[in-house]
Formats: C-alpha cells, structure tokens, sequence
C-alpha cells in the first residue's frame, strides 16, 4: 500500500535524530497505527532498531546485545547483568552518533521495571553519545512513564509524539476509491493504516468484512481484546461497556443498569475509555461539557463501532459459520450505520473549517425540548451545529446518506426547527445539507462527499 500522510510526525523524527546532540523520542499511540513504519523509515542503516517482546530481562538484554552487534563487532560475544551495563557497554562503543530504538518499550518494563529509572540515570549524567527512540502501543503505560508528574522519565524526553488515526482523505490516496466509497471504507476501518492494507488484499468491501472480520480465523476478528489488553486490566468489564454502548445505551443510566452496577462505578472505566479514544463523551452544542446531565456515549472508533454493531451480536453464527443471518444484518442496517459515522465526519470537517467563507468553531449536534409554532413541546434534533468564531453565524445541518433527497423540503424543515431554538435568534443562521447525491432540487449550501473530502485535507 502507499505510504501517506505522516509526513509531520516523519519531518519531527528526523529533525530530533539530526541534531547536534543526544536525543530522548518518545512515541506511543494505540496499536496498528503506523508507528513503526515511520520510525523504520526515518533510520538509516547504521541505527539499531529493536522490537522488544515479553520475554524474560535477561534473554531480552541478550536480543539486543546481537542486534547491536551488527554495528559493534563481537559486542555479543559478552553477558550484560543488567540494563544499566548494557547502556553504557554501547555508549562506551559508539564513536559516531546513532540511534537506538526501543519498540514496545512497555514490554522491557514490565521485566525490568528498573529500566526508567536506569535511563533517567543516563541521561541526567548527559554523557550519552545516541539517540533512544522509544516507543509503544500501551498509551496508559506511555504516559505514566514519560507524561505523569511523579514519572521518573517525566521531563526527560526532547520530543514526545502521539500518534493518532490518519485522516479521511489518506483513505482515498491510498487504496484509490472515490468519495463515496472512500466514506463507506473509513466508516468500517477508520484511520488505521494496518486496517486498511488488510482490506487493499481483497476485491471489494464485502469480502474484506467476511476475511478479515466476520470469521473465526480473520486477523481483527479478536482485534478489540488486543487493544483493551495494552491499557486496560479488567478487559472483560471494558467489552461489556462498549458491548452496550455500541448496542444502544448511550446515557450512564443506561449503561449502569445493563451492567448491574452503581453509575458512579463507571465514572473511571468510561473516562478511560475516552481517553484511550474508543468512547466519546456528547452533550448537546452550547452545554458546558463539565456540568451537563445530557450527555450521551457513543463509541467513537469507527472500527470499534462496527465490531460492536455487528460482530459481537453476531459472535454465535460467525463461529458457527452461519452467514445467512450476518448478511442479513449487514443488508438491513449497513446503510443506517454509515449515516451515523456520515454524520460525525460532516462534524469534524466543520469544527475549524471554513464553510462558504465563515470560519466556524467546533461542531456538535443538538438535541432537546422546544415549543413549536403552536406552543406545544417537540423534540427537535439537529445533526451538526456550529458557531462562527465571529459569533455572527450559525451554521446548522442535516445529514442523509440516501439518494433522491427533496432539497427544498429538507432545508425547509431544518430552518423550522432552527427557528425553535431561543438561542438561534441571536444569529444569523446558515442552513447547510450534507447529502450523499445531488438533491432532487437544486439547493445552495448543499455538501456532498467530494466536498468533504476537499474540506478535509
């Protein structure tokens, strides 16, 4: 697959590798991302790349040692006691500077729980002559080495980079698909480089959901255990969440109940979630998200959303190879979920995007109790809704992906129920449709895939 996007995190790496002294990289991010691809191509050949796994300290020192031995002739040929021996065994052999890189450095701590503070050591002496790049998937672990305040790491680090899901638009650059279709793929794969050179190896969409996801042998069939099992300890406790979140239950009441559980049992395992981005956390635009009592979840991922909307109900016939059934939920509610996942890439494409000229601020939908034009109460939703950063405008939108849509009609309605909201009077209101087609009727400020595609690079 075509290497895309990265080029920032790739510019930063070689900059920080290229300096006139030592350097300490710190790279994380969830699993699958592209991390190391993109140190692996900021290396040259006479760097020392090490991917690190859960074996023991010793046999793990041991790897190394023949690893860097490719640089330091008969460098393996003795035994390191430990890791503070062995950092300074290189730093005693390197003459020009290199870099050593650490991949999945959670796993070496998890040995050898010493080793923070062993490089903490190293480089408060500043005697290091190499780079050490470090990097790993486990974002909780990541952070509480480098990030957290009482981390013996913390402050050390000359860059520290997260990596997150590559944009929309690098979806259509790499695989070659257009709008339309490059909409309907991120809806499943989302920004996950290794996601989509699993679906590049097969004809269409379809086949890629029933070889890589909808089968008991497919490579992300088991994909999200393997993520919870880097960050989470309780991974049966966090599927069930999300297997609820992603079945319907949006609000903490909700989720509480299915879990038989207090809501104030869930407060950390919810925020945890966010933060690791697999949930998010939604409130109805104009509300304070720290005091809101309508806030809703959803899964965030879209991925994860997927997975938990159509694998997990599903889990008994794809292991019992029944695909009937799976066809029939993907027949009928396919096009339901992408509206869904359509609905919140109009919103991240207008959060601090220009729209027709006026620069708008971040979007969110509405949703709540007004009183209509004959006074009587009526629950009115609103799928994206922005305001200008001048706060002159008010952008509001409806998001359909389904063809042969009425124009005049839809933008007729969405200005009704714009209309309802006090607070809408203080602007001037801006009423845009997010379509999939063309509208039966010609319209203005009508955005369809194409457009976002553009509005999002």
């Amino acid at each position: 697959m075509k290497f895309v996007d990265r080029t920032d995190e790739t510019a930063r790496l070689k900059e920080a590798l290229s300096g006139e002294r030592s350097t300490l990289v710190v790279i994380y991010g969830r699993r699958r991302l592209g991390k190391s691809t993109v140190i692996k191509r900021a290396l040259t050949e006479d760097d020392v790349y090490f991917l690190a796994d859960r074996s023991e300290g010793q046999h793990q020192r041991s790897m190394l040692a023949k690893v860097v031995g490719q640089l330091f002739p008969d460098f393996d040929k003795l035994t390191y006691p430990d890791w503070e021996a062995l950092l300074r065994a290189i730093n005693y052999r390197t003459i020009n500077r290199f870099t050593l890189c650490l991949d999945e450095f959670p796993y070496l701590v998890e040995q050898s729980p010493e080793l923070p503070s062993v490089l903490q050591k190293l480089i408060d002496e500043k005697t290091l002559k190499y780079n050490i790049v470090v990097c790993g998937s486990s974002q909780n672990m990541m952070y509480g080495l480098f990030l957290g305040s009482t981390a013996p790491l913390y402050g050390r680090a000359d860059v520290i980079m997260k990596f997150m899901p590559i944009r929309l638009p690098y979806i259509q650059e790499a695989l070659g698909f257009n709008a339309t279709s490059a909409i309907e793929e991120y809806s499943v794969w989302g920004g996950v480089p290794r996601y989509w050179e699993l679906r590049e190896n097969n004809a269409s969409l379809k086949d890629a959901l029933w070889y890589n996801i909808l089968s008991v042998n497919g490579t992300l069939y088991e994909e999200p255990i393997k993520l919870f099992q880097d960050d989470v300890k309780d991974v049966a406790k966090t599927s069930t969440i999300m297997s609820y979140v992603g079945s319907g239950a949006s609000r903490l009441s909700e989720i509480a109940s299915r879990c038989n559980e207090p809501a104030t049992n869930l407060s950390r395992p919810l925020k945890k979630l966010i933060d690791l981005g697999f949930l998010e956390r939604e409130v109805p635009f104009g509300v304070d998200e720290k005091s809101s009592k309508k806030s809703l979840y959803k899964i965030a991922d879209p991925f994860m959303a997927f997975y938990y909307q159509f694998v997990v109900p599903n889990r008994s016939f794809i292991e019992l190879g029944r695909r009937r059934p799976i066809e029939q939920a993907l027949n009928t509610h396919f096009s339901e979920y992408v509206s869904m996942q359509w609905e919140r890439i109009c919103r991240n494409t207008v959060t601090g995007n220009q729209i027709n000229g006026v620069l708008y601020d971040k979007a969110n939908r509405w949703w709540g109790s007004v009183l209509n034009e004959e006074h009587k109460p009526e629950q009115v939703e609103i799928d994206v809704m922005a305001e200008s950063l001048d706060k002159k405008y008010l952008l509001v939108g409806e998001c359909k992906w389904t063809t042969q849509e009425n124009g005049k009609l839809l933008t007729t309605e969405l200005l009704r129920k714009a209309n309802l909201l006090p607070f809408a009077k203080n602007y001037t209101i801006i009423p845009v449709l997010f379509l999939k087609n063309k509208p039966q009727n010609d319209v203005k400020n009508t955005i369809l895939p194409d457009d976002i595609i553009k509005l999002a690079e």
